[in-house]
């Protein structure tokens, strides 16, 4: 539907006593869903005309043998938490029930040096042994020593994917696709076949967070995609960490930069270890105990306004001034609107957002809202 994405379609859910009677409201009674203005609700209206909800869902249902849906007893309930959980997760593999509160995610760049390498396999290979279940994204570089370390181990993995779950991106990780829906679980918010699109794979970064009690950053430049999961993991009220580095590496610099603004320290795998094992117990099943915005970002909040002298206004490429443009100057303004305005990809917006945070010119505000400072 035109202007949904994963943050309104939550909010419509819990505003509507089933997603059937979202699908029948009105234009004036979807226009009070917050962030869900009357020109979206209007093209609600006239888009579901031409659309057949239960001929839709038959066909999902045959080219799609296994999925969650949010109330499956199956759906990760740590996942339910965020602002803008999948409404689908598509899996592939054999399904038993894991303690959400030992899930750890381990992030990295695909071209990480031999220390990254190193220290990714054995902080997976010890997380393994400890009974943790170990995520990252199956993508080259930090992501592939992680799930291989943990199954090393015996120890069980998910891989969150930004293709369909029958899909493999890149090819090289073929056989280690195959190694992990034997024991765990390949994961994906898209369908069966969907092949690999740039976009994709920033989004996907939001449901590695979202289903781990705590993230860790092995190596990454401060514009990374693994950046983005560490910083969306601390949204959503989760614990970060990040792997301390040389100084003159380039993958280590938001590394340095996390740990600058509050990260944890890895200092190593039995240390690691005891600090996952002494966090307050989380119950995903309770009333949500750690929501977006509990925990003070890891960007640095700006103080509170004072007389200053006039804001240096930072160099802006085009793309970052359509943003800038879409965001305004008022009211804060949501991710969803923002993908329905601009015109871009999620995860290329996604990607401009966070180099816009760093040159000071946006600000990130709880539930996947922005703000714009110049």
């Amino acid at each position: 539907m035109p202007g949904i994405g994963p943050v309104l379609l939550s909010r419509l859910r819990k505003a509507f006593p089933s997603l059937e009677t979202a699908w029948r409201a009105s234009a004036r009674e979807l226009q009070k869903i917050e962030g869900l203005g009357p020109k979206t609700a209007e093209e609600i209206v006239v888009a579901r005309r031409a659309l057949h909800p239960q001929r839709l869902w038959e066909e999902h249902c045959q080219e799609n043998a296994s999925f969650w849906l949010p109330l499956d007893d199956e759906y990760p309930k740590l996942l339910q938490e965020i602002p803008d959980s999948p409404s689908v997760l598509y899996v592939a593999g054999p399904w038993q029930q894991w303690d959400e509160t030992k899930t750890v995610a381990i992030v990295g760049t695909r071209e990480p040096t031999v220390y990254g390498q190193r220290w990714a396999r054995r902080l997976a290979e010890g997380l393994g042994r400890a009974g943790f279940t170990v995520v990252s994204g199956l993508a080259q570089g930090i992501d592939a020593e992680v799930h291989e370390g943990c199954l090393a181990v015996g120890g069980r993995t998910i891989a969150v994917v930004g293709t369909g779950v029958d899909r493999v991106y890149p090819y090289q990780n073929q056989t280690l696709h195959r190694k992990i829906i034997q024991s765990g679980l390949v994961v994906s918010e898209y369908p069966k076949g969907t092949g690999p699109q740039r976009a994709h794979f920033p989004s996907r970064n939001r449901i590695i967070a979202g289903l781990c009690r705590a993230t860790i950053l092995i190596e990454g430049q401060v514009d990374s995609g693994a950046l983005i999961t560490l910083r969306q993991a601390n949204e959503y009220g989760r614990e970060v960490y990040a792997l301390p580095g040389a100084l003159d590496y380039k993958q280590s610099q938001g590394c340095h930069w996390a740990i600058a603004q509050g990260a944890q320290i890895v200092l190593g795998v039995n240390e690691l270890v005891e600090s996952l094992l002494a966090l307050p117990v989380l119950d995903p099943v309770s009333p949500k105990k750690a929501k977006a915005g509990d925990r003070p970002p890891i960007a640095k909040q700006p103080p509170p306004p004072v007389e200053t002298p006039a804001v240096v206004v930072p160099e802006v490429n085009p793309q970052q001034a359509k943003v800038l443009a879409a965001i305004g100057t008022e009211d804060a303004v949501s991710f969803d609107r923002l993908v329905a305005t601009v015109g871009l990809p999620s995860g290329e917006i996604l990607s401009l957002l966070l180099q816009l945070e760093l040159a000071g010119a946006v600000l990130q505000l709880p539930g996947m809202y922005y703000r714009r400072l110049v």
